[in-house]
């Protein structure tokens, strides 16, 4: 049996429940790919499905949705992409019945379906392409399914975090919202500011209470809406992606996983109107995976908490290296 090198889980539990160790490398099937893993962003359901069961998996468990790399091997049906691609996307398609994929991103390499993939844009780092699908993924299902229109207002509760600082960009650059107002602390005001937001309401100072204006759309990224539904307009939807939301009015939007939404941004990421945010405390090397962990909990990062390098001395016999891409010695057809 082919084995790599994966962070994983045993049994429920904080952090510290966490092992690095091997791990079986599974060979593609039909549709799947054989990504080597370049880069890996962290999630917060990634801790709360280590915590209790949420979602059902058999153990052991390798965490991680997100993930860069580059296409080592592929199943006889797949058609879209070659060995040697360099792609991007979130593995774990939550929306697929029976249980979560065992192996996550976490891994020097995952296994993952084509349709859940999309060629990384060749202006992106790896590092910047895994920060990413998850977090794209849930900021443009909100939009979808608020109906948003241009020229529409918003209010963004969580400026600064993953999924926020994405909100904030597709609101501003995507949507064509004709005014984008966003919370975060005292230290991040300037930095949700110059992602696009018009005005930055620091939650620390200003209850939501205060703000007199009411908006078209209220999107609570943190879980809030409890509080924050009060700068909603009488009418207008509120989104939160914490479940189960906290507010009677609140919708939780499901989330549809697929390459093609990643291949439509596409052009926002090439000309530079969608930035992918990257917490200034990493990358953190594959080793640091648990510190990467513990930083994400604290529930304080700006952006994208991102893992990368990954380790390519442990490759199993049928893989061999060129430059800095994998390319296998045997081809499945």
């Amino acid at each position: 049996m082919r084995m790599q090198k994966a962070w994983f889980y045993e049994e429920y539990g904080p952090k510290e429940v966490l092992k690095l160790g091997d791990f079986p490398l599974p060979t593609p099937q039909n549709d799947q790919l054989l990504v080597q893993v370049h880069a890996a962003a962290l999630n917060p359901i990634d801790f709360k499905r280590r915590r209790r069961p949420i979602f059902p998996s058999d153990f052991p468990v390798v965490p991680g949705c997100d993930m860069a790399g580059v296409v080592v091997e592929k199943g006889e049906n797949t058609t879209k992409f070659n060995i040697g691609d360099e792609v991007y996307g979130n593995i774990q398609d939550f929306n697929a019945e029976g249980p979560l994929k065992q192996l996550g991103t976490l891994a020097e390499f995952i296994i993952v379906e084509e349709s859940l993939v999309a060629k990384k844009p060749k202006s992106l780092s790896f590092q910047e392409a895994a920060s990413l699908p998850l977090a794209v993924q849930t900021a443009i299902e909100g939009f979808i399914t608020a109906k948003f229109e241009k020229g529409q207002t918003i209010f963004i509760v969580g400026g600064a975090g993953g999924c926020g600082t994405l909100v904030v960009q597709l609101a501003k650059h995507c949507y064509g919202a004709s005014k984008v107002v966003a919370s975060c602390s005292t230290p991040k005001v300037g930095f949700v500011k110059s992602l696009g937001a018009d005005e930055v309401v620091d939650y620390t100072k200003t209850k939501y209470e205060d703000i007199k204006e009411k908006f078209d759309f209220l999107y609570d990224t943190v879980g809030d809406s409890k509080n924050s539904f009060v700068v909603a307009k009488e009418d207008a939807p509120i989104i939160d992606i914490t479940w189960p939301p906290t507010h009677p009015r609140a919708v939780y939007s499901s989330l549809t996983i697929c390459g093609e939404n990643l291949e439509k941004l596409k052009p926002y990421l090439e000309s530079g109107k969608l930035k992918p945010i990257i917490d200034p405390t990493g990358p953190y090397d594959f080793k640091d995976a648990i510190e990467a962990f513990r930083y994400l909990e604290t529930g304080r990062a700006k952006g994208k908490v991102v893992i990368s390098p990954f380790p390519f001395s442990h490759l199993p016999s049928s893989i061999v290296t060129n430059g800095s891409a994998a390319v296998p010695e045997i081809v499945i057809n």
